[in-house]
């Protein structure tokens, strides 16, 4: 199959904050923002989530940036309406800065249930907020050797989307503490190697047959196939503070997918990077963002973290620019080395009032850009 038999669609799933404009806490509004949203929007694109201080958006299937900008936005207002409704507010970032997880309620299902009882505490724990992006791979086959390869590159895109500075009211030092509290799961962090979609679905069986998961979907890997779509799913992100944002790692997702795609039909060789390298990569890419050094998996050693992210870009930019994108995304990953990610721009709303509460007024304010000025649906 050529690359072009391939559409590389796009589609992405938001996970927002609901907020109580006074106390500035995550608030248990879902059911009653949900049946407002979805008179407007439909159950298909606004979702419950597995706590009901959180609501999730999905785009329909999209074929280029400019649809996910304009679905994004579309999205991001209509929900931010109806929280309005209900005298709620909408923030967009992986954790919220102070709201404790005792406090967030389940939203009363059998599969949140079942996690609930099977994980305890490290669910109990993990109120956190994930922007997955899903791109179109038909080919199953094809979307495991494109997975064994994009695996390499997770880590940049999770320094330059990380948001969750703040847990329980403290600095954790992460700049993506949400990777920290996910990682503990059994099913998180980088997928293995696979040497085809039949030792995938081995795998799989394994896992049901010993009674680690129940059903496929609880695989929550930083990058996998999905079990609903013929898509390859990035869950690596915490939750973009902006539409822009998610558009850049949209834009860097399908341009990555479509990179390794070529690079496997044409079979050139690649770095099979082990599993406990990628998850170091990941976890200094948690820890440090941008501000530091991140790890190059394929050289096994240390680099500036901006050095990295132009590695990436490098390998991606002839897909951006086939597909018409890179101005897209180039500026947005610029503006982020420039002014700070998610989590960096959090902590200088701290540094210069010490207040969180203002952290999440600054997060609303965020999480709304763009979406002042209808767009043309």
């Amino acid at each position: 199959m050529s690359p072009q038999a391939e559409e590389f669609t796009i589609g992405v799933e938001e996970e927002f904050q609901i907020i109580n404009p006074q106390t500035h806490q995550l608030c248990t509004r879902s059911p009653s923002i949900l049946s407002i949203a979805q008179a407007v929007l439909g159950e298909q694109v606004v979702q419950p989530e597995f706590r009901q201080s959180q609501i999730e958006i999905a785009t329909p299937i999209c074929r280029s940036l400019q649809e996910v900008r304009t679905q994004l936005l579309h999205l991001r207002r209509e929900v931010i309406a109806a929280a309005a409704q209900d005298g709620s507010q909408i923030a967009a970032a992986g954790i919220h800065p102070f709201s404790h997880w005792q406090e967030q309620s389940f939203t009363p299902k059998p599969q949140y249930q079942n996690l609930a009882q099977q994980y305890q505490i490290l669910m109990q724990e993990l109120v956190t907020f994930g922007c997955h992006v899903h791109i179109g791979i038909s080919d199953r086959e094809m979307a495991i050797q494109v997975m064994n390869r994009v695996r390499g590159w997770l880590a940049p895109m999770l320094a330059l989307a990380a948001s969750s500075p703040f847990w329980l009211g403290k600095d954790t030092g992460y700049t993506s503490y949400r990777t920290a509290l996910i990682s503990r799961l059994p099913m998180a962090g980088p997928p293995p190697l696979f040497n085809s979609y039949s030792c995938y679905q081995a795998r799989v069986r394994s896992f049901l047959n010993t009674k680690t998961i129940q059903q496929p979907t609880q695989i929550c890997w930083d990058v996998r196939p999905s079990e609903r779509f013929p898509t390859l799913e990035f869950r690596i992100t915490d939750m973009c503070m902006t539409a822009d944002e998610a558009v850049m790692i949209a834009g860097l997702a399908r341009a990555l997918v479509r990179t390794c795609y070529e690079q496997a039909i044409a079979h050139t060789p690649y770095a099979p990077v082990q599993s406990e390298l990628l998850r170091a990569a990941n976890w200094c890419a948690a820890r440090f963002g941008l501000d530091a050094e991140l790890i190059d998996v394929e050289a096994e050693c240390s680099v500036p973290a901006p050095k990295l992210i132009e590695q990436f870009l490098e390998f991606v930019r002839p897909a951006l620019n086939d597909f018409g994108e890179w101005e897209d995304v180039y500026p947005t990953v610029q503006n982020t080395m420039q002014h700070g990610t998610g989590a960096a721009r959090q902590r200088q709303v701290y540094n210069r009032t010490g207040r969180l509460e203002d952290v999440v007024d600054f997060m609303v304010q965020e999480t709304a850009k763009g979406t002042l000025s209808p767009q043309v649906i």
